[in-house]
């Protein structure tokens, strides 16, 4: 569908909420559970609406009818994958509720990487994102801070979570093209280039790491830990109001 004509029939949003035609078994979520699969399976690359429309058994212009373009397929994608943000009911404050939602995207975005490569405005323009900001802004209001300071600590949280997922999830690609199975593995790879910048003593503190630290392959540790600091400084502003 050309975009002119689609700005005149709504937005994606819109048209999905329109009664689909009896006994369409082709839909738009169908095609967005195809196009995860094959990029959980075998990576971003492997999407296509040709791909999807053999794995399907359509024709490609039949999947083009429900599914424009690309932009619509990864907001779609996007969107489907987000269910899998749902805190539980109980969890009201807000750090709670902004600390469960940071936790969980993680968990979504290691179980699905291609989320990593993905335009970061992609990941608000859809009905789940949109609700799930919409609850943790909630859980700011009413705190004493305006609009615009709830929105920025908001987005700061975010910030982290993305940035520190995605270094967590190249790393993890990197290591599995060049073949290493485990941090050990990926140690004596880069051990190297390692000894040489640690041998120039100008380092030290960054060696004192190397050579003591205990949570070094506890991603989960680090994460929380970063993701605590963060929450700190939303705390202050808080507590400034």
């Amino acid at each position: 569908m050309p975009k002119k004509d689609q700005a005149k029939d709504g937005s994606l949003w819109e048209r999905l909420e329109r009664p689909a035609p009896a006994r369409t078994s082709l839909t738009p979520q169908r095609i967005a559970e195809v196009a995860i699969r094959l990029a959980d399976g075998e990576g971003f690359a492997a999407v296509t609406m040709r791909r999807i429309a053999t794995e399907l058994g359509v024709a490609p212009m039949a999947a083009y009818r429900h599914v424009s373009g690309k932009d619509d397929l990864w907001a779609l994608m996007v969107d489907q994958v987000s269910a899998e943000l749902e805190p539980e009911e109980d969890v009201t404050g807000w750090r709670e509720t902004l600390r469960a939602y940071a936790v969980q995207t993680r968990a979504m975005m290691v179980r699905h990487p291609w989320l990593a490569q993905l335009p970061t405005p992609l990941f608000a323009l859809t009905p789940r994102r949109l609700a799930a900001a919409e609850r943790q802004l909630a859980s700011l209001d009413g705190l004493g801070l305006d609009v615009d300071t709830m929105m920025a600590a908001f987005r700061t949280v975010g910030a982290y979570v993305h940035g520190a997922t995605q270094a967590e999830v190249a790393l993890a690609q990197y290591m599995r093209e060049q073949g290493w199975e485990s941090a050990d593995e990926t140690r004596r790879g880069l051990a190297p280039q390692m000894s040489y910048l640690m041998e120039t003593g100008r380092y030290p503190t960054y060696r004192r790491y190397a050579q003591g630290a205990a949570r070094k392959d506890d991603a989960g540790w680090q994460f929380e830990t970063g993701l605590d600091c963060v929450l700190d400084g939303v705390a202050g502003l808080v507590e400034r109001g």
